[in-house]
């Protein structure tokens, strides 16, 4: 049941976010489309409570349960910078707004994008752990937890791993090409700015 669970949270979630994003830019219903969008951190909140049930009734605690709180904890880290960088592109495709701004893809603005990144992926495995954690204790001595603390393991390797490939930006920045500027290596350009940019200037 569980699992069954995630899948349909995960369904919702794009749902959710398809509908909101519709109502905003295709039918001009910015206050629909702000309770939809609202309406996302309730899947988490759902699969908590249904999650804790299943402990609750005796469940034995198994990697359904790591995997939910693995899912929540992405969800809280990542759900509103998708929904974010979701909501840029519609708005340019839909409404005709600017074009949206493309991460930097060189240099130290590189490194401190994938810096934020890490700081995102950190709070993830901090959420996940902390419910891994309070689950531990709930099934105390009763239950086998071997499972929780698995994907406790699992979570901080993940922000290990993470860790360690952020951090290569920063010892070995990437290098643009020759003659590139900070704004055309891609820090707050937009998509498509470059291109137009090389244009102009071949033009001149």
């Amino acid at each position: 049941m569980v699992v069954a669970l995630i899948i349909a949270c995960e369904v919702g979630f794009w749902v959710l976010l398809a509908l909101g994003l519709g109502a905003r830019y295709l039918l001009k219903w910015r206050r629909t489309s702000v309770f939809l969008l609202l309406c996302e951190p309730v899947l988490e909140l759902v699969l908590f409570a249904v999650t804790a049930w299943d402990l609750k009734n005796g469940a034995e605690p198994g990697w359904e349960h790591g995997l939910a709180a693995l899912y929540i904890g992405y969800t809280v880290a990542y759900g509103h910078y998708t929904i974010r960088w979701l909501d840029g592109h519609a708005a340019h495709r839909l409404a005709g707004g600017p074009p949206p701004v493309r991460p930097p893809r060189y240099g130290m603005p590189r490194a401190r994008h994938e810096g934020r990144l890490w700081l995102r992926t950190l709070l993830g495995a901090a959420v996940a752990c902390a419910l891994l954690q309070g689950a531990v204790w709930y099934v105390g001595d009763e239950g086998d937890v071997s499972s929780l603390r698995s994907f406790q393991w699992t979570a901080l390797r993940v922000v290990g791993i993470h860790g360690l490939i952020a951090l290569t930006y920063l010892i070995w920045p990437k290098r643009g090409p020759a003659g590139m500027s900070v704004t055309e290596a891609g820090e707050g350009a937009p998509e498509g700015a470059r291109g137009t940019a090389r244009s102009a200037t071949t033009r001149r």
